[in-house]
């Protein structure tokens, strides 16, 4: 009776070098990872050094100052952030979300606008976010005829992350095992009820983990902002949608600017308070995933 067996010749010919190769791949990742670390750190720790000596209550009691950094502080861009972000999520949250329904529950994937729709979203992703600046000066500020107040700047950055949090959503309602689905379906239930009741309850923890790293990504960008007005100097709170406005990387950015040292470390004090949100966002999205997470 003769013995199948593999040639042991092929065998060690495949396997020779592999050990090597995935030792060094390993390696340079490693290092990688370490170099950003590295950087990182030095980073964060320069400017906590820097910015120590004025991160106190004056830093969000006070309003900005252009002569005195000593009793200058960043409450209007602080609170004109908060507005920003909060009509951002306003708008986004809902729309994006809506999106990735249609786009993953309704949509025939054979028809030629589904496609182009896919697309599209895919695309507007990777569009620099000074593009959608100058769409809201354009179109948002001018042809609608808004202005430059917070509900241009939170419609702006609301286009900016919405391809985000539709491709989060996506993927975190395609997550959702069909056999749930077609339960659902088998025991009487629409397709509307098998999403609403499901969908969306399974899909929550990616939805929301998505939708808040996008909100991190628009609370930070100050280049479309720029465009559309974000004042430097204002000394007062943003009293509605249609006031005028400032926000942290703009009030930063024109610290920055200055020649004097003492604005130097109100901008370092203004960073930590940008990096501690954008902490404080993050670690809820990582305590709703761990929290709400479904292992099927």
């Amino acid at each position: 009776m003769a013995v199948l067996s593999t040639p042991r010749s092929a065998v060690e010919l495949a396997s020779k070098g592999r050990p090597v190769k995935e030792i060094l791949f390993r390696t340079v990742l490693l290092a990688s990872l370490a170099l950003a670390l590295i950087f990182l750190i030095a980073l964060l720790t320069f400017v906590l050094t820097e910015g120590w000596p004025r991160l106190d209550a004056r830093l969000w009691e006070n309003m900005p100052s252009i002569r005195n950094p000593e009793i200058a502080g960043a409450q209007s861009a602080i609170t004109g952030t908060l507005w920003v972000i909060s009509l951002t999520a306003v708008f986004t949250i809902p729309t994006g979300i809506a999106a990735a329904i249609y786009l993953e529950e309704y949509a025939d994937r054979t028809r030629w606008y589904n496609r182009v729709i896919e697309l599209n979203i895919q695309n507007l992703a990777a569009i620099p976010s000074i593009v959608y600046g100058i769409l809201g000066l354009g179109i948002i500020a001018r042809t609608i005829g808004l202005g430059f107040s917070v509900i241009t700047a939170s419609i702006t950055l609301g286009l900016l992350v919405l391809p985000i949090v539709i491709i989060a959503s996506r993927e975190a309602i395609r997550a959702v095992p069909p056999s749930i689905r077609e339960g659902s379906l088998a025991l009487g239930a629409t397709q509307w009820q098998t999403i609403y009741r499901q969908v969306l309850p399974a899909s929550i923890p990616g939805i929301a983990t998505g939708s808040i790293l996008a909100l991190s990504r628009a609370i930070g960008e100050a280049a479309p902002l720029i465009m559309l007005g974000a004042v430097s100097f204002i000394r007062f709170n943003p009293d509605g949608i249609f006031a005028s406005y400032t926000v942290l990387p703009i009030q930063i950015f024109n610290w920055i600017s200055q020649s004097r040292e003492g604005f130097h470390v109100l901008a370092a004090a203004a960073i930590v308070i940008l990096l501690l949100i954008l902490l404080l966002m993050n670690s809820v999205a990582i305590w709703l995933r761990n929290r709400y997470q479904k292992r099927w």
